[in-house]
Order: structure tokens, then C-alpha cells, then sequence
């Protein structure tokens, strides 16, 4: 690879497709260095990493999404930036959505969610995750090839979140044809076009009859539960603050769940053994979930910005520095885990990984997104007799097979062509 210097991770696209040699390459000098173009603070090693998720008070998560980019609003000058934080953080983009909240806001905003996507309601909610897969697989597998990302993953993944939530079955498709729009280069994009104050202003929209129309008439859906959930100070949230929540839990929990199925499924098609081992041993799908989430964590990393002067890993961090906690470096952390760039689908310590985030802000759809992905496998190894990945090109862009997410944030494939036999056919 080029010299480390040389690359600029944030714009380089050589990067996208492969960022681990460079993440190796971090590491393997420092795991807490700066990069040399945006002044980030690149944080590739997992107990460096934990360190700054777990500390809230030195670290904010104003910046969470956005990073370096678009840009504080002012220069952050002096040993404590805590005050330009808070006097500007409405001014830099998805300042309202709960990833770039901090406490005490943050804590309020997440136990209404956490109140309402409780292991009992995704035990009630799993029971239709297999009725809305086999929905879907009945279109992708009718063909015998199929985009694994557009024509499976997404569409189940929208179903099962819009059921979950409650969502009335006459909007979903608008909602698909909008979100696959702006999906793949939005969030996490480094154009301006994808660095708008809120790209979520249509779920907002949409979300405010739906949280209104609940507190007027309460159903048995987590809408209604979240419309009429409290503070934990016992306060009535404003509509706008539930809408936010709602949102967040609409397009979060599919973006990530997507790249995750993604990155399942291509494993699967490349590795005819690991297809036999799982299609005979399904208690083995939740483990080779959690190996995925390590080696291709679907989010790279997450941002913070130094409140104050503080030292990580024992490298000095001045107040202001933005740093990136690079998920997907961490989890590859050869410190936490042997052989870490190897594949183990019975990888002992594979839960340890760090791609849905650790303390305060981790991840509160983890759960819905592990559930997600073992029935979505689960339920197409149950209707096929052999997955591989497509040998055929499609048009005249190429090789349609893999295509990665061209942003600093996501980590997955906007492609995968897969072939497929029936369940019972012998294999071709």
C-alpha cells in the first residue's frame, strides 16, 4: 500500500473497498495516532477505544456521525471546549438524533427507547420476522439470482421495523422507494450534498401523525408505547422529541442490519463448507453472526470530540480533537483476538467485538439486528439447496457482485448477485 502519509482515509476511495491494511498499519505504528489531512485522531486499538466509549464526561458525541466534516461551527480554542459544545452543537448536522446526544439529554431520550424494544417485545416480534422473511424470499428465490442487498436484506429488514413499530402497511412502500434513494452515500458521505442539517426531515413527516395519532388513540404496537412513554422524571416528552426516537429506530435499524445480512450471506456463498456446517447446525448461525459483526463490522467507527486535554492509550489529546473510534480496526485487534484477520465462524471470544458500539451509546437495536440476521439466514438456508455467488456481469457498469458503501462511516456492499437452487434440487 502507499505510504500511510500519502493516504487520506476520508477520501481516498482505494480505501473503501479494503481499509484494513491501512487499519494495520495504524496500529502497527501507534493505535492512537493523528492522520495527517483532517487532524483526526485515529483510535485502532480495542482497550484505546473502550476507553473513550466508556468516558463520557471528557468525550462528546456531538460529532458522532459527521466527524471532521462539515467542520465546528467555531474554532475550538482553550482547555475546556465544553461551553462552545453546547452553545453550538444545534448548528452541526443530525445535532436532534440520538447518536449525537450526550448526557444528561442522551440518557432521558434513550430509556424511552429502551422501555419499548425489551427482549419480551422482540420475543413477540420474532415470531413474524420468519412470516416477513418468507415474504420476501418468495419474490428473491422465484428467479433463481437475486441481489442479496436490494431484493432481500433491505425489503426484510424495512418489513421487520415497520412491524415492529406499527407502521401502517399502506406507507411502507413509499418509505422503501424513498430510504433506497438516499441509502449507500447519506449518512456518513463526505459530499455536501449528504451533510444537510437533517436528511431525516421525511421521517420526521411522516412520523408525526403516526406519534399523534397514537396518543389519541393507543394501539398495541411500540408506537403507541413510545408516543406515551415518559422521562425518567416522569415529564411527557414533546411530540418532536418521540418523533426523533422513532426515526432514529426506523432508519438505524436497517442501514446497519442490511450491511450485516450483506456481509453473512457473501461469507456463506464463498464457503461451501461453512454452508454445509451451518445448514446442518443451526445453533452455530448465532456465533457466525457475531464473527461477521467482527470482521465486517457494518459501521467503521464512530466519533468523539475532546471536552479537554486528556491522554489515550498514553498519546496526549487536546481538547477540541476529534478522534474516530475505529470499529472496525478495534475489532481486529490482534491484542483481543488470535489470528484476528481469519474468519472463525467458532471463534470463542467473537462476542467481544465492538461493532455495535460499548457504553453509553451502544447500539439499543443490537439485539433486533442479531435476531434479524439468524432468522434471515436461518429462513433462506431453509429454501435453498445450494447459494453461490454469481459468475453472470450485469450491464455495462460490470461486476455487480461487489460494490462497497462509498462513505467513512458505513462498511458493507451495496451489491451482492447471488445464485441459488431450490430446497431439494440437486446442486448444479
Amino acid at each position: 500500500m502507499k505510504d500511510l502519509e500519502a493516504l487520506d482515509f476520508f477520501r481516498d476511495d482505494a480505501l473503501v473497498a479494503d481499509p484494513y491494511p491501512y487499519f494495520e498499519a495504524l496500529r502497527g505504528k501507534c493505535p492512537v495516532q493523528r492522520e495527517p489531512h483532517h487532524g483526526v485522531m485515529m483510535v485502532t486499538g480495542y482497550d484505546e477505544a473502550l476507553q473513550v466509549y466508556n468516558d463520557t464526561d471528557t468525550f462528546s458525541s456531538c460529532v458522532s456521525v459527521t466527524g471532521p466534516f462539515p467542520g465546528f461551527p467555531v474554532p475550538l480554542e482553550g482547555d475546556d471546549v465544553s461551553e462552545l459544545i453546547e452553545r453550538h452543537r444545534d448548528e452541526l448536522p443530525l445535532s436532534d438524533q440520538l447518536p449525537t446526544l450526550d448526557p444528561p439529554v442522551h440518557t432521558a431520550h434513550r430509556a424511552l427507547l429502551m422501555r419499548l424494544i425489551t427482549p419480551k417485545r422482540l420475543k413477540e416480534n420474532e415470531a413474524s420476522m420468519w412470516r416477513l422473511a418468507d415474504r420476501v424470499l418468495d419474490d428473491f428465490l422465484a428467479g433463481g439470482e437475486g441481489d442479496a442487498i436490494d431484493d432481500f436484506a433491505g425489503p426484510f429488514t424495512l418489513l421487520v421495523i415497520a412491524d415492529l413499530l406499527g407502521m401502517p402497511e399502506q406507507d411502507r412502500d413509499e418509505f422503501a422507494r424513498t430510504l433506497r434513494h438516499t441509502s449507500g452515500g447519506g449518512i456518513g458521505g463526505t459530499g455536501e450534498e449528504t451533510l444537510a442539517h437533517s436528511p431525516l426531515e421525511f421521517l420526521y413527516e411522516r412520523f408525526v401523525p403516526y406519534i399523534e395519532d397514537r396518543r389519541r388513540e393507543p394501539r398495541d404496537d411500540v408506537l403507541t408505547g413510545l408516543a406515551n412513554a415518559t422521562f425518567p422524571d416522569g415529564s411527557v416528552p414533546d411530540v418532536e422529541d418521540v418523533v426523533r426516537v422513532a426515526a432514529n429506530v426506523f432508519a438505524a435499524g436497517q442501514e446497519t442490519t442490511v450491511r450485516l445480512l450483506g456481509a453473512a450471506l457473501k461469507q456463506i456463498a464463498e464457503d461451501p463448507d461453512l454452508q454445509r456446517t451451518l445448514r446442518s447446525e443451526r445453533d452455530r448461525i448465532s456465533n457466525f453472526v457475531e464473527e461477521t459483526l467482527r470482521v465486517e463490522s457494518p459501521i467503521k467507527g464512530d466519533f468523539r470530540l475532546a471536552r479537554v486535554p486528556t491522554t489515550v492509550g498514553g498519546v496526549d489529546v487536546p481538547a477540541g480533537t476529534i478522534l474516530m473510534l475505529v470499529n472496525a480496526a478495534a475489532n481486529r485487534d490482534p491484542r483481543h483476538f488470535d489470528d484476528p484477520a481469519v474468519f472463525d465462524p467458532a471463534r470463542k471470544n467473537a462476542r467481544r467485538h465492538i461493532a455495535f458500539g460499548r457504553g453509553a451509546h451502544t447500539c439499543p437495536g443490537a439485539p433486533l439486528a442479531r435476531a434479524e440476521a439468524r432468522v434471515g439466514i436461518e429462513r433462506l438456508l431453509d429454501r435453498t439447496g445450494d447459494i453461490r455467488i454469481s459468475e453472470r456481469r450485469h450491464g455495462p457498469a460490470g461486476d455487480r457482485r461487489y460494490r462497497y458503501v462509498p462513505t467513512h462511516i458505513l462498511r458493507g456492499l451495496t451489491h451482492l448477485t447471488l445464485e441459488f437452487t431450490p430446497a431439494g434440487d440437486e446442486a448444479r
